[in-house]
């Protein structure tokens, strides 16, 4: 049963948390059911302020003498001491003290940005601490301006929310309101995002809002019902958003929701694992998330996606259609489709995928593969009908930082896939109608693989060691001893080094860069490929291996796309109509992956005259149509 709240005071911009108050030092306020007496203990002054009780187990007051860099924890009942729950910042990590920070402190430059909206945005996934070998936010900003270049438009950064440790993909946070210390401070967050602003970029965050992490978690000493034992995640207990007491554990979490947003600037949010999300209240936790944040947007536009594994549609369906709001959500069919293509592999959660056209034609024009059919893998339906979406609420990729760490050694899909097949599928990636999003490194065919690591205590990292072995089981060949040995230690500072960028294959790998920038750069100036409108193409099967995407404009802006990721093709007769050239028009090469400048051997005409199609194998080419004639049509 939800209680009722007390109203934090009228200064306050947060319900709970530290927050400098012009003129009267800090305010604190906390929610501690659990507790009796909350003391404030300020660490350097070494004096202690007993907070007020207020109804509804919260407790505030105030401390003259902190400002912004104060450093505290709470004292419980006289006895242990322990950092705020809502702490913005935890220097010495999460079994630290939390320091007071005031956010007006930056000075913003960002003023005149409109913020963002879903339509034509291109994301690239980021992870702070791998993505520069420095593994910060500065060393992060610098990077900005190629991003710009590369076509970019949406970082979406990995969760920075505190962990314990010294590496960690930052799923495990434990101090949701912190940025993790090991990136930097958060003015230097700040400043990155400001800086991504002038660049033209928006920055949205990946927040995990489906447990808490283990190592460094005190919320336990200051109540039990953050979390409920009700339900189970992957992880452990779920937190608790519709059971007793769950009224300040979802002020909690929209707060936090609407502070990435005011204070930071962020641009959107990420909402990891939403299955595992669980509320059966009026309104929905998600719900609620979408529209807290975007009101802490004011006018500013913001994007928000979630990754949901059971491809619920209605997350992205609006509140008056019964949905959430949410504006795109993550496509694992086409991700799995486009992996068995490339790699031949179909087995453990890719065996109801065969990487065929129809599947990849399916998911361009409809997104969702599995919309309530039976999924052998998981033994039941999966999916819910998704016809109505359109494409850009769907958001595929071709890798991301799960899909590249779940493997035997964190391989990149160019360091296993034909050069020319994969080229063929970047294209279909970023000219689809779907949104795209690159994982970083993708763009110049990063050597570096990107592991799975997590820096915890002994006894939890023996765990996540045996956790990620049985994981990666489900794997035919990793069962074998011969695999098995070859598995990196998450838990091994090496593993996290081997997992950080080397920017200067960039201009090693030129080819690679060039393909992904003038993909881009084709998608945003050919207006069919910035569209993405549902029923905007039509797609027809060529061969067991090649296919062929009509996308519909205005009549000389028919594009078409024929990607055949087999051996050259020959197709004659060729009884496809999707393949007629608008009349008085034959097609032309307008762009093909096997253009030399991307390491291909050239591409001859596809269709000429009296020779009917010749279709080059491993390749992608987009053609447009051009006039031949200029009589008046009949």
């Amino acid at each position: 049963m939800e209680q009722e709240l007390s109203a934090p005071a009228a200064t306050r911009r947060l319900p709970i948390g530290a927050e400098v108050v012009a003129g009267a030092g800090v305010h604190f306020r906390v929610w501690a059911p659990l507790r009796k007496r909350v003391e404030v203990v300020l660490e350097r002054a070494g004096s202690a302020v007993e907070l007020t009780a207020e109804a509804g187990g919260y407790y505030s007051g105030s401390a003259p003498d902190a400002r912004h860099g104060t450093r505290y924890r709470f004292r419980l009942d006289g006895g242990g001491m322990f950092p705020d729950p809502a702490s913005r910042f935890q220097p010495e990590g999460p079994h630290g003290p939390s320091e007071v920070v005031d956010p007006a402190l930056f000075r913003w430059t960002d003023q005149a940005w409109p913020g963002v909206e879903l339509a034509g945005q291109v994301i690239y996934e980021l992870h702070a601490g791998t993505f520069t070998p420095e593994g910060t936010w500065q060393a992060a900003a610098r990077e900005l301006p190629a991003l710009a270049d590369l076509g970019i438009t949406l970082v979406e950064m990995m969760p920075v929310a505190d962990f314990a440790g010294r590496f960690g993909w930052g799923y495990d946070g434990v101090n949701l309101f912190a940025p993790s210390r090991l990136y930097g401070a958060p003015g230097d967050l700040r400043a990155f995002i400001d800086r991504a602003h002038a660049f033209g970029i928006g920055v949205v965050l990946d927040v995990v809002y489906n447990h808490f992490g283990p190592d460094g978690n005190y919320i336990g000493e200051y109540a039990r019902d953050y979390v409920t034992s009700r339900r189970r995640t992957d992880w452990g207990e779920a937190i608790n958003y519709d059971g007793e007491n769950s009224g300040p554990v979802r002020e909690f979490v929209l707060a936090n929701a609407g502070y990435w947003i005011g204070e930071y600037h962020f641009d959107g949010l990420r909402l990891d694992a939403t299955q595992n999300v669980y509320d059966d209240s009026g309104e929905h936790i998600l719900a609620a998330i979408a529209r807290r944040a975007r009101e802490a947007a004011g006018g500013r536009g913001i994007v928000i996606s979630a990754e949901n594994e059971p491809q619920q549609a209605r997350l992205v369906r609006p509140a008056h259609a019964g949905g959430y709001g949410i504006d795109a959500v993550w496509n694992d069919d086409f991700h799995h489709s486009a992996r068995v293509a490339l790699s031949g592999h179909n087995d453990a959660y890719y065996s109801d995928y065969l990487g065929k056209p129809q599947e990849l034609i399916s998911a361009m024009k409809y997104g969702f593969l599995y919309q309530g059919q039976w999924y052998n893998w998981q033994r039941k339906r999966r999916g819910t009908p998704a016809l109505d979406v359109e494409p850009a609420h769907l958001i595929h990729f071709l890798e991301n930082h799960d899909q590249i760490a779940n493997s035997a050694r964190g391989w990149r899909l160019h360091q296993f896939a034909s050069p020319g097949r994969l080229r063929a599928m970047t294209a279909l990636l970023l000219l689809g109608p779907a949104t795209p999003l690159l994982f970083q490194g993708q763009e110049f065919a990063s050597s570096r693989p990107f592991l799975y690591f997590a820096d915890l205590n002994p006894e939890i990292s023996d765990l996540v060691r045996r956790g990620r072995r049985k994981f990666l089981s489900q794997f035919r060949a990793l069962k074998l001893e011969e695999m098995r040995g070859r598995l990196s230690d998450p838990c091994d500072p090496a593993t996290f080094e081997r997992s950080k960028l080397d920017h200067a294959e960039r201009d090693r790998n030129l080819e690679a860069y060039r393909l992904h920038r003038n993909l881009l750069r084709l998608r945003r100036e050919q207006p069919v490929f910035r569209q993405q409108r549902r029923g905007g193409l039509d797609g027809a099967v060529l061969s067991e291996s090649a296919f062929a995407l009509r996308f519909f404009g205005g009549e000389q802006d028919h594009r078409l796309l024929i990607v055949n990721l087999g051996v050259d093709l020959r197709l004659d007769p060729a009884p496809e109509p999707l393949l007629a050239p608008p009349e008085g028009c034959a097609w032309r090469i307008l762009f093909s992956t096997e253009h030399p400048d991307y390491g291909g051997s050239g591409t001859p005409a596809v269709d000429r005259e009296g020779e009917n199609w010749r279709i080059p194998g491993e390749a992608a080419v987009v053609l447009m149509p051009e006039r031949t004639e200029s009589r008046p049509r009949e």
